[in-house]
């Protein structure tokens, strides 16, 4: 945002306005409505089961459960990002509150942070 001074008699006041995004955030805007936030898993729950399970909404582009950099093992969590916007909405509306391994999953959009 951009703000413009406005002289007034006894403040001074700024005018706020919104300049265009440029592309790259456009891209990162445009990222995140395709990518799904997956909570709740199994701590068995691997990629190719997320995939299996996803996959039946559209095109995946990349999968990823997070593990313990030490460990190795799930921390519970992880990411599905589809190559539509279409195809992510359909998949979190029908796999939000579904069982996948024996566990009730949460989906939502990611959120870059």
């Amino acid at each position: 945002m951009h703000k413009t001074p406005i002289v007034c008699a006894r403040a001074l006041l700024f005018q706020t306005y919104a300049l265009p995004l440029p592309q790259f955030l456009l891209s990162v805007r445009h990222h995140s409505s395709t990518n799904l936030f997956v909570a709740g898993l199994s701590y068995n729950t691997n990629e190719t089961v997320l995939r299996d399970t996803f996959g039946h909404h559209g095109q995946i582009i990349e999968v990823r459960v997070i593990c313990d950099h030490k460990t190795g093992e799930s921390q519970g969590y992880g990411f599905v990002r589809f190559n539509s916007e279409t195809a992510a909405a359909t998949a979190r509306k029908e796999l939000h509150g579904q069982i996948v391994d024996g566990r009730r999953i949460r989906v939502s959009y990611a959120h870059k942070g």
